[in-house]
């Protein structure tokens, strides 16, 4: 199994602002991996260990840039919930594909998979269709920060509004996409909007727990093809 790093701009650990050693790209495109981490004793969750995620689990931990990382060959492992972590690694590639332009794109996808729960309740409201547009041009440098801020403004109201949970998510989607934080924050929000509209609209029990898994499945699946991971 892969496993992935996400990390701050200049490789910045999220949580405890460490420095990774980073991997260089050669003039032919290939990579040098970074410097072996100094290796731990002991494993443990959320405090010791260099902390990683599969793909499958990568959205919940997006941040600006995400990395391939490899263990060490004496290196101890553990599987936690969403991540995994290891007592010595390093980051071998940068996923280059995966940045705010692709993180944008990804997140108006995911909206615009539930966007008709909220239009099949109200069709004439094209609040959350608009911002979806919106954050397609501003991904696109077509469209600019005031025009996106009103446009997840506009959304958010139409969520607010919505008297269903599914319609109601599936405007928060696209109000997420249209964010004007960071493009993967967007991507981060939309998905997990997406996820619970379509949960939401297959009711309740064995269903609802589906329809959230396989939007989560699509999810991950578009995310490969559009960062050429197999």
């Amino acid at each position: 199994m892969t496993f992935y790093k996400f990390l701050q701009e200049g490789g910045i650990a999220p949580h405890s602002d460490w420095q990774w050693p980073l991997p260089t790209k050669n003039e032919d495109g290939t990579w040098e991996p970074g410097e072996w981490t100094p290796a731990v004793n002991e494993l443990v969750k959320c405090e010791a260990g260099y902390h990683v995620t599969d793909i499958d689990n990568a959205l919940e931990w997006a941040n600006t840039e995400m990395y391939e990382v490899e263990a060490a060959p004496s290196s101890v492992f553990a599987k936690y919930d969403t991540k995994a972590a290891f007592s010595q690694c390093r980051l071998v590639r940068r996923i280059e594909k995966w940045n705010d332009r692709s993180a944008r794109k990804f997140a108006c996808d995911c909206a615009d998979r539930v966007l008709y729960l909220f239009e099949d309740d109200y069709p004439d409201d094209k609040r959350p269709r608009t911002a979806i547009e919106v954050a397609r041009r501003y991904a696109q440098g077509e469209a600019t920060k005031v025009e996106l801020a009103a446009a997840r403004s506009a959304a958010r109201d139409a969520a607010w509004y919505a008297a269903r949970s599914a319609a109601r998510d599936a405007a928060g989607a696209a109000a997420g996409a249209a964010a004007r934080s960071a493009a993967w924050g967007a991507a981060w929000y939309a998905a997990r909007a997406a996820a619970w509209g379509a949960a939401w609209y297959a009711a309740w029990g064995a269903a609802w727990y589906a329809a959230r898994a396989a939007e989560r499945k699509w999810q991950t699946q578009h995310l490969c093809e559009m960062l050429g991971i197999e």
